[in-house]
């Protein structure tokens, strides 16, 4: 039985990351959590690592498009803070990026991982951004790491 199970590291890795403006109080928290572990687990050199800042999280899924596009990358990380307000701005917002950022990954055939928050307040945003929830930068940039080195074993 031949099993296929990804690692972290991947020195050799290129690797881009979309990040929204808006909201950037907590994303820049995602953002340095996102480089930390490409670079202190991943192993990634500094100069393999592309960042794309764009307005908000609604922009994310064209960016990730044109940069798994380009060619220039093995992942695209995309992070992003969608807060619940009183109007229905929240769902547009979250399910465009969601359902785009998941088209982009299977049209294009590279790991596009969805470091968006979705949340109902600001508190839960910060917890996700680095305090009691961890940090789900962090946890997008893994799971980017490991899903290009599952494609490399599946395609090897």
């Amino acid at each position: 039985m031949k099993v296929i199970e990804g690692v972290v590291a991947a020195p050799n890795a290129r690797v881009a990351i979309t990040i929204a403006r808006f909201n950037s109080f907590i994303n820049d928290s995602l953002l340095q959590g996102a480089v930390d572990a490409l670079k202190r687990i991943g192993q990634v050199a500094d100069d393999n690592i592309t960042v794309v800042w764009v307005p908000g999280a609604y922009e994310l899924p064209l960016t990730a498009r044109v940069l798994a596009n380009s060619g220039n990358y093995d992942a695209v990380i995309a992070l992003g803070t969608v807060i619940r307000g009183g109007t229905a701005h929240f769902e547009y917002v979250a399910g465009e990026a969601s359902s785009g950022l998941g088209h982009v990954a299977l049209d294009c055939q590279i790991p596009v991982t969805f470091g968006v928050l979705t949340t109902e307040n600001i508190e839960q945003a910060i917890e996700r951004a680095g305090t009691k929830a961890g940090n789900k930068g962090a946890e997008a940039a893994l799971t980017a790491l490991e899903m290009i080195n599952v494609i490399k074993a599946i395609n090897a």
